[in-house]
């Protein structure tokens, strides 16, 4: 199994959906990221340059939340992957994009998108 660095739970309240509604009041959404890492150089050196800096990944991926609106949780979780893999030292992501404030017309806990993706 590969050395991951996740960052779960990252919240914001944004604009994206297919209903205008969505779009004018927004809702909360909730992003967990978990990238496959070597973290064996880093450690080696104990030496912040050679892995993923988290915090400010963690800035990235917020502002990719928080920007422009998206119809799809499915577009927006390719964004947000796409911003990981832009590092060269991550080899793979898992990002969960969660929408538990979605309009479902029945009660629910979660709606979420998972995707994976490998460079």
């Amino acid at each position: 199994m590969p050395d991951q660095i996740a960052v779960r739970g990252l919240t914001a309240h944004a604009n994206h959906g297919v209903y205008a509604v969505e779009r004018e009041q927004g809702q909360t959404f909730t992003v967990d990221a978990v990238l496959d890492v070597d973290t064996a150089p880093a450690a080696a050196g104990d030496d912040l340059a050679r892995t993923v800096n988290y915090a400010e990944l963690a800035q990235q991926l917020h502002a990719v939340l928080t920007g422009e609106p998206v119809d799809l949780l499915e577009t927006l979780a390719q964004r947000l992957a796409d911003v990981c893999l832009a590092n060269a030292l991550v080899d793979a992501v898992e990002i969960t994009v969660h929408k538990p404030e979605a309009d479902l017309g029945v009660p629910f806990d979660d709606v979420t998108v998972r995707i994976r993706r490998t460079r």
